[in-house]
């Protein structure tokens, strides 16, 4: 039993606790009020302190990334870089890319990447050794040596040595191998002294001779299993070449549902054991056409880099500020060939009138794009050029009183020369492109003004060519290439007139003994000196005969899309001569570290 005295003392315990925890509940209750709600009126303050910091730390960190940027800027630069894929687009067909077999620009293209010679072109279009490390020439003008550079191989990984070189140029000059450059090989002896060296016995001193050292070489391992007979249809040529140029073959494709709809897609891939170094390209893509406007529209499309083979930049990319346009000025000649021996022309003194009838630089200077004017069957700056030959100038009295001594008169209102009852009628025949449309208007106007009738004829390139063989025209607006050596004589000697000749290039029928001693002079000496000095009379036949009219070099045009580093050609001989560094060329651009900032 608890007494009263122990109660008494629990009572003052439990009071004394509920003091204490009464206590302890006011305590806290003043510290969250002070500690907390207090401060609880303060925090929008905080949160805009908080918030001054935060974009005071933003405003810094922009300032560091523009800094550097600009910074970036003034260390570092865009420079051309290796690598990336490079797509040309042109309009035709891939046929074949042996060279011995290559022609037209799709051919050529292909070939050309696929295949290397024994000399190239440089970008000064001066010869230079490609596979040759040198070549010399006897004093008799009739052998020639040539040194192959050391560890040459094909894209196959074996090894390019003399009896490849011997090879190439043995089938060439076999008949049943049928191929275009036979011609130009008779009569060549080519032997292989060693694995690297090659030796070429000419019959006799032929001054041009080293111009053919530029052919395509082939593998003699590939193909010398195959019959010369069926050399031309071999999958070699199509599906399995195998060069020593620059690229080598990847694949082929055809794309299209339909005819109209048709394109190949030829690739290549960088060779990397190329002697010259390996491409700073990785890939060449090589993409044919069915005609212009599906190749216009392939550009559009950023499907191809470049466009190859047109005559004039479209109307819509002239202005365009990525896109890149070179005009390079072609070894040839755009003249109008003189029928000699038609009708109409047969008189001298008629065609001498025709060509002061024109003041060529006037007409030449409306094509609308930069060329250099041509005044003589030779380029300026070519060996053999004689400024004091040039072709007659214009003066359109002289030719006036010249169709008056031929007998051709202006009678009362009559604006068109008669002789008795005959009109002084020509047929003029040109190639139907927008540069011809503009030139034979201007031709036919000029020829007007003297009083001669011009019917003129445009035609397609099949046609055209049907009519350069008939010889189906007074007067041909046409192009011919002339290269870097000055040797005329397939355009100009009489024997190129013969409806048996081979090549018949001699498009004006001209003949003169005259021009065909100098000619043949010309060919046969190997001093620089002494071959302009053969060449004299033939340029003063030419000039007193006026069997054409001189107008221009023609242009290769070449449009890039962006940037294409590394190409620079001044003068090229054929379409093909653009790839003389291709294997320096780049599209790829990256950011790097200024050289005189390190």
């Amino acid at each position: 039993m608890i007494d009263r005295t122990t109660k008494l003392r629990w009572r003052r315990k439990l009071r004394r606790s509920r003091r204490q925890v009464e206590g302890i509940g006011v305590q806290a209750e003043e510290q969250l009020e002070q500690h907390l709600f207090r401060r609880l009126t303060r925090l929008a303050d905080v949160r805009r302190f908080v918030a001054a910091w935060v974009l005071l730390f933003v405003l810094l960190a922009g300032i560091a990334v523009l800094q550097t940027q600009a910074l970036a800027g003034y260390y570092q630069g865009l420079q051309p870089a290796p690598g990336g894929t490079y797509a040309e687009g042109m309009v035709g067909n891939f046929t074949n890319a042996n060279p011995l077999y290559a022609t037209g620009i799709v051919d050529n293209t292909v070939s050309r990447l696929l295949f290397a010679g024994l000399l190239k072109y440089d970008n000064d279009n001066k010869l230079a050794g490609d596979l040759a490390e040198k070549w010399s020439v006897d004093e008799t003008g009739k052998t020639y040596t040539v040194k192959l550079k050391p560890n040459l191989s094909w894209h196959d990984g074996q090894p390019l040595t003399a009896d490849d070189v011997v090879f190439t140029f043995q089938t060439i000059q076999n008949p049943d191998a049928g191929s275009p450059l036979f011609a130009s090989w008779r009569g060549i002896t080519v032997k292989a002294a060693d694995p690297t060296t090659v030796v070429f016995h000419l019959a006799n001193t032929f001054a041009p001779f080293v111009y053919s050292l530029t052919t395509g070489i082939i593998p003699k391992h590939s193909l010398e299993k195959i019959e010369p007979a069926q050399l031309r249809s071999s999958l070699f040529n199509t599906a399995r070449p195998i060069g020593a140029g620059p690229f080598k073959w990847a694949t082929i494709e055809t794309v299209g549902n339909s005819p109209e709809t048709r394109e190949q897609h030829i690739g290549l891939r960088a060779f990397d054991g190329y002697h010259a170094g390996a491409p700073a390209l990785k890939q060449f893509i090589v993409k044919t056409y069915i005609d212009e406007p599906q190749l216009l529209a392939g550009f559009q499309k950023q499907d191809i880099n470049a466009l190859v083979g047109l005559d004039k930049t479209p109307d819509n990319l002239v202005n365009a500020r990525d896109i890149q346009e070179y005009n390079i000025p072609l070894t040839a000649e755009n003249m109008v060939f003189f029928k000699t021996d038609s009708e109409a022309l047969k008189d001298a003194k008629i065609r001498q009138a025709l060509v002061q009838a024109v003041n060529v630089g006037t007409i030449v200077s409306g094509l609308g794009y930069p060329v250099i004017t041509a005044d003589e069957p030779l380029l300026r700056g070519q060996l053999g050029y004689n400024p004091s030959l040039r072709q007659l100038a214009t003066n359109i009295d002289q030719a006036k009183k010249l169709l008056d001594e031929a007998g051709w008169k202006l009678s009362g209102s009559e604006q068109i020369r008669t002789n008795g009852t005959k009109k002084l009628e020509i047929r003029l025949v040109a190639q139907n492109n927008s540069d011809n449309i503009y030139l034979s208007r201007q031709l036919q106007k000029a020829w007007g003004e003297v009083g001669v009738s011009v019917d003129t004829t445009l035609m397609t390139d099949q046609e055209l060519q049907a009519a350069v063989k008939g010889r189906d025209y007074d007067a041909l607006v046409y192009g011919i290439s002339l290269g870097t050596d000055p040797d005329m004589f397939a355009y100009w000697h009489s024997t190129q007139a013969d409806p048996i000749s081979p090549s018949r290039l001699n498009l004006s029928d001209y003949k003169s003994p005259t021009t065909d001693k100098a000619l043949e002079a010309g060919r046969n000496r190997l001093d620089p000196e002494l071959r302009s000095a053969k060449y004299v009379p033939f340029l003063q036949a030419w000039r007193n005969d006026a069997p054409a009219l001189a107008l221009y070099q023609p242009r290769f045009l070449y449009v890039v899309r962006g940037q294409l580093t590394g190409f620079t050609p001044k003068t090229i001989n054929g379409a093909a001569d653009r790839f003389a560094n291709v294997e320096n060329w780049m599209v790829r651009q990256e950011h790097t570290v200024k050289s005189d900032q390190t």
